[in-house]
């Protein structure tokens, strides 16, 4: 069971980093208008609410396995 909560957390770090380099990178550094830059940050956003409703639900369902 510890293996697997390992691999869980290393899963939804990566996800989380490439999120924000991919997600945050265009919104800091882009050139293109304000409103394509907001709508980037709006769609990152709700990419983080997503991931990180999903790792909560899979760790009380690694938790309730016991």
């Amino acid at each position: 069971m510890r293996h697997l909560r390992l691999l869980l957390h290393a899963f939804f770090i990566i996800v989380l980093a490439l999120v924000t380099f991919f997600g945050l990178g265009p919104v800091l550094l882009a050139d293109g208008s304000s409103t394509e830059r907001i709508i980037t940050a709006i769609i990152v956003l709700i990419l983080y609410v997503i991931i990180v409703f999903c790792y909560r639900k899979s760790l009380q369902s690694v938790k309730n396995r016991k």
